[in-house]
């Protein structure tokens, strides 16, 4: 074989469902920004992604489809230049700046002739530096991006380029990528040929099949006992089949081609868990409870009724075994979380936003949401485009939660400062939230159609308004009776 023949690899049947789920309105590709103290060298920012991302074998590959399936097809002419970009927003250049030149490349597709990547690095007239970070879906999902990203930088600034080999910097060379094909394989047998005839029941009555990140651990592969869990799925499809449309509001529409993107200032983490502990609630219950609460407000500032509102966020959930934690592709089911947006109280809202992650957390949803996406996959490509208009038309919003490095990160020994990342809406859903967190801090982040909601900002401000609600009422209020939320709200009422 000489050094210009392509060599073809076999495109799973879940990454196949989302490189052909682009739209001009809603683009299958991530997003993200990370913003630097400081100004990164632009030689040595390239040598370090050119040595350390390319050591995965998908970011050299083209994504092809023919009459025979997906492929990953190696590009013989690779340019790491036609992948790294440089550019220099004017000064005064502020976050509102920055923000804008996100939105711009959301809605810019990824070139098709060329392994689908970018990393633009930002700089501004001031000296500092940003990067830009555009990845299409079918390559890897979220959580694997985390772990490219760790691969990239270090734990400290003065790391060689190379990356320390040691699993403790992040920066080790991964592993061969094995075929995520021979996966689906085993996965067909283990999972999806048992429920395969409900599934496509499903598909055929409609239903939500649309979620993101958050909180289950189920690995596909590990359940083998199909008796004792066939009811369980058999229910888990019908819920999905009859779901009814969430609430209508002013954050459900058509979107267009023109995006608007914002993030919040970071929260300490640490105060997060604190009223967690003394609330009875886990982090991501307190931060699922805060979009609850600013999407109510949002709603209720525009004049729009909010009592009795139910919004559905599709949350991803991460269905990577650990021993796989290196590999790309995508690994996440899917589970449909109603916010309770229509609940006054804080504590209410907080308590019922617990319960339904509870009842999430118990339920085969995810796995089962994952073997549609699949079998979609294999289906032809119209079919698949009326299957998930269907599910996504149940939904107003995705939401992602992912866990990012717990201590501060450099790149190219430059500190990253900050950091966000959105996944892609799917249908006609208009709305993407972001929680990461990042060296002991948390942050909300926004994509939104600007047909949708033109000023994301008016959500983004109140999200840390709603959790220092409930940082004062842990504050402020006897514990023993935190457990009651009408008994405080009477109580504050007396209060006033």
């Amino acid at each position: 074989m000489t050094s210009r023949e392509r060599v073809r690899e076999r495109m799973a049947n879940v990454d196949t469902a989302w490189l052909r789920m682009d739209r001009p309105a809603n683009l299958m590709q991530i997003i993200g920004v990370m913003i630097f103290e400081g100004r990164l060298d632009a030689a040595r920012f390239k040598r370090t992604v050119t040595k350390r991302l390319l050591r995965y074998p998908r970011f050299r590959q083209i994504a092809e489809q023919d009459s025979d399936g997906a492929w990953w097809v190696d590009d013989v002419d690779f340019d790491i230049d036609a992948h790294i970009r440089q550019s220099l927003l004017p000064s005064p250049c502020g976050k509102r700046e920055l923000q804008k030149f996100v939105a711009e490349r959301a809605s810019e597709p990824l070139n098709p002739s060329r392994p689908r990547w970018e990393y633009q690095l930002v700089e501004t007239a001031e000296g500092d530096s940003a990067v830009v970070v555009r990845v299409h879906h079918a390559i890897a999902d979220g959580i694997a991006l985390i772990g490219v990203l760790n691969s990239l930088t270090d734990d400290y600034a003065d790391a060689p380029e190379d990356g320390d080999l040691t699993p403790s910097t992040g920066g080790r060379t991964p592993a061969v990528e094995k075929n995520e094909a021979d996966d689906d394989d085993l996965f067909w047998k283990n999972i999806a040929e048992p429920i395969t005839d409900l599934a496509l029941a499903s598909i055929r009555i409609g239903g939500n099949l649309w979620g993101h990140y958050q909180g289950l651990r189920k690995e596909p592969s590990t359940i083998r006992d199909y008796a004792s869990v066939a009811g369980a799925i058999a229910n888990e499809v019908s819920k999905l089949a009859l779901m009814p449309n969430d609430s209508e509001t002013p954050l459900k529409g058509k979107p267009g081609t023109v995006k608007r993107v914002a993030w919040s200032e970071p929260i300490p983490l640490a105060q997060v868990k604190a009223v967690g502990r003394v609330l009875g609630c886990s982090v991501n219950d307190l931060l699922l409870s805060a979009v609850a609460g600013a999407l109510r407000g949002y709603l209720l500032e525009k004049g729009d009724a909010a009592e009795g509102t139910e919004i559905r966020a599709m949350v991803p959930v991460n269905l990577r075994d650990a021993s796989r934690k290196d590999s790309l592709g995508n690994r996440f089911g899917l589970v449909a979380l109603e916010l309770p947006v229509g609940i006054d109280n804080p504590l209410a809202r907080l308590y019922a936003t617990r319960a339904r992650m509870e009842a999430l957390k118990s339920s085969y949803q995810a796995p089962v949401t994952y073997s549609i996406l699949g079998l979609v996959g294999m289906a032809p490509k119209f079919l698949q485009q009326q299957v998930l208009d269907l599910l996504a038309s149940k939904a107003t919003a995705v939401m992602t939660n992912v866990p990012g490095p717990p201590q501060a990160r450099y790149l190219a020994g430059v500190k990253l400062k900050q950091q966000m990342f959105w996944v892609p809406q799917s249908g006609n859903i208009g709305i993407g939230v972001s929680i990461l967190s990042y060296d002991g801090q948390v942050q909300f982040g926004l994509i939104t159609d600007k047909l949708i909601v033109d000023e994301p900002e008016r959500i983004i401000e109140r999200f840390a308004l709603e959790f220092e609600k409930l940082l004062w009422l842990v504050l402020m209020e006897p514990w023993a009776r935190l457990g009651d939320p009408q008994a405080v709200e009477e109580a504050l009422g007396k209060d006033d």
